[in-house]
């Protein structure tokens, strides 16, 4: 596998990001992977590098670099720090959804450019916090996304104008929607609206609930992780941008 440090140039700074492709010369359909509030990590990065074992080509962007430099957090200690949670959260407020918008277009840009990339059309999938960037780049680059996967995400559907749901009937991707049972990110009545919104829209998509999982399921080394559940999504992943791609 062939591995880049890549630093994309967006209107609101730099981005540094890690981009992963098949050995080889050949050129690959492209994957935003949009990452969970714990930040760039090796076990999100191993997932990654798995993804584009399966014969694609995968940009990992770290979202919070309008936060300036971070040091990692320590995973095994987090739920126990409250000065580390108040650090994460600090850093999720720097991303939103127009702003990660913004660095879609310039991937975009980033992808057009790459020889090794095989476009036009692209997937994205999005974990926690990055699952409502998935949804919201299909519904903001439709002629682009043709394939978007949220996994365990929150605020897919909510009062707020910008929220993801709105954007169902300017989808044209096949949409994956995998969700925790045990998930207190999530506000009340979120669930069925976003399923109602991609319905009505009349948008390909297959939404499924994890019985019994909890938050974090699908990310190794999460407090959630459950193997089972991990390899039922990675199989949907397969499925989702092989039909799609």
């Amino acid at each position: 596998m062939d591995e880049e440090s890549v630093h994309i140039e967006t209107p609101d700074g730099v981005a540094p990001c890690r981009f992963y492709l098949p050995e080889g010369a050949a050129a690959h359909p492209a994957l935003i992977w949009f990452m969970d509030g714990m930040g760039i990590r090796p076990s999100l990065l191993a997932t990654a590098q798995r993804l584009a074992g399966e014969g694609y080509a995968v940009l990992v962007p770290d979202l919070y670099y309008r936060g300036g430099d971070y040091p990692p957090f320590d995973h095994a200690t987090l739920q126990d720090d409250p000065a580390e949670q108040a650090r994460v959260m600090e850093l999720v407020r720097t991303v939103t959804n127009a702003g990660t918008m913004r660095d879609v277009q310039a991937f975009l840009a980033f992808f057009d450019r790459h020889p090794r990339v095989r476009g036009p059309a692209i997937g994205c999938v999005g974990y926690c916090m990055g699952g409502p960037l998935a949804l919201s780049a299909a519904g903001t680059f439709p002629e682009r996304v043709a394939a978007a996967a949220s996994l365990h995400g929150a605020n897919l559907a909510t009062d707020r104008p910008d929220s993801p749901h709105r954007l169902a009937p300017k989808m044209r991707a096949k949409v994956y929607v995998g969700v925790a049972e045990i998930d207190p990110y999530l506000y009340p009545g979120e669930t069925p609206r976003i399923e109602a919104a991609l319905r009505e829209a009349g948008v390909d998509h297959v939404f499924e609930l994890y019985a019994g999982c909890r938050h974090g399921f699908a990310l190794v080394g999460s407090h959630g992780y459950e193997a089972s559940a991990f390899e039922r999504h990675w199989r949907r992943l397969l499925e989702l941008f092989g039909a799609a791609l």
